[in-house]
């Protein structure tokens, strides 16, 4: 008789070693004493997903793939992985894909990649977005503590790369805090970017136990300012994650708080845990409120603001000075819908 072996995956929260040899758990986040603590409830219907499938998905999948490539729409779960990639777009994660941080909400694997680099990577890069020809491509990265410049000449050399490929293709970075060292976003920002991101994540009160203990609230605050204040003309961004306990006087006030940075562009999304391991949802926003949270926030002066359930800081990043809520409109109308609907039946 024939044995049949199973290659079941880890579970989360379980020690691995990657192909580069660092040791880091997966998914980030071990078992912990809110493993057992259910979300609020189950995932609302304007939360459906669905699954990844079709000919462009495949073939960015390859390209990733063949390029030795991270992108962190797989590494963190994203909704819209079968949208973006669909259309023929992704978000690229640099170096690697172990983070030295912790941080309470995402399932990027971490551990200490101990200085390992992949020099060839900024030509890959450059190489895989020439195949997807896009016209506008977004950077992001792990932390990476274990380097004495967090990784910043690495990000500047797959900037260049790119438009040494690709001249006319936009970039977008969103960068890691970089230990709060101004000299190094700048050596990001020096390398050509259309638009520079950093996320805030939450509010004031929440960034600890939230964020990890290395990141702080008026730490990216002070990077987004720098980085407005020393390329003008380069876009500024920020994200927030709503349903982790926050309060709508905390989320105007962080809103103030951007603002008061000189941000330019802030996108709102529902945060939904990765795994069991991570922090519970506390509530679920509706599209309607949503909807509320972008008009407050265009009321006091952004550029453009993008909210909605499944937003997430580089969800159509390309379409962002539209002015329309990158064209959500229609989905939110069809989720209020499907969601009252359900509730009749």
């Amino acid at each position: 008789m024939t044995e049949t072996r199973l290659h079941l995956r880890p579970a989360p929260g379980s020690k691995i070693t990657t192909a580069q040899g660092t040791r880091a758990i997966l998914d980030g986040i071990k078992p912990n004493a809110q493993s057992t603590v259910p979300d609020a409830g189950p995932k609302p219907p304007w939360l459906r997903v669905r699954l990844p499938t079709g000919a462009k998905y495949q073939e960015v999948m390859d390209i990733v793939r063949s390029h030795r490539l991270s992108t962190v729409c797989a590494e963190s779960k994203c909704p819209n992985l079968a949208e973006c990639w669909g259309r023929g777009t992704a978000t690229l994660m640099l170096m690697g894909s172990v983070c030295t941080r912790a941080c309470r909400f995402c399932s990027v694997n971490t551990g200490n990649p101990q200085g390992w680099l992949d020099a060839e990577e900024p030509a890959c890069v450059a190489t895989a977005v020439a195949l997807m020809d896009l016209k506008y491509v977004v950077l992001t990265s792990v932390d990476r503590d274990d380097l004495p410049d967090g990784g910043a000449a690495h990000y500047a050399a797959c900037i260049r790369a790119i438009h040494a490929r690709m001249p006319g293709t936009a970039v977008e970075a969103l960068t890691p805090d970089f230990g709060g060292e101004h000299r190094h976003v700048a050596a990001v920002l020096d390398a050509g970017l259309a638009t520079y991101a950093q996320n805030l994540e939450t509010v004031r009160r929440l960034t600890h136990p939230v964020r990890d203990p290395r990141a702080g609230y008026e730490q990216t605050l002070g990077i987004l300012r720098f980085a407005k204040a020393h390329a003008p003309r380069t876009i500024t961004k920020t994200s927030l994650m709503l349903g982790l306990g926050e309060t709508d006087v905390e989320i105007e006030q962080a809103l103030d708080d951007m603002r008061a940075a000189d941000v330019d562009v802030v996108t709102m999304g529902q945060y939904m845990r990765p795994t069991k391991n991570h922090l519970p949802v506390e509530r679920f926003v509706t599209p309607e409120e949503f909807n509320g949270y972008r008009e407050l926030a265009l009321a006091k002066g952004f550029l453009e603001v993008v909210a909605g359930p499944l937003v997430r800081s580089s969800y159509r990043a390309e379409r962002v000075l539209e002015q329309n809520n990158v064209g959500l409109a229609p989905r939110v109308l069809d989720g209020l819908r499907e969601a009252a609907a359900t509730m009749r039946c």
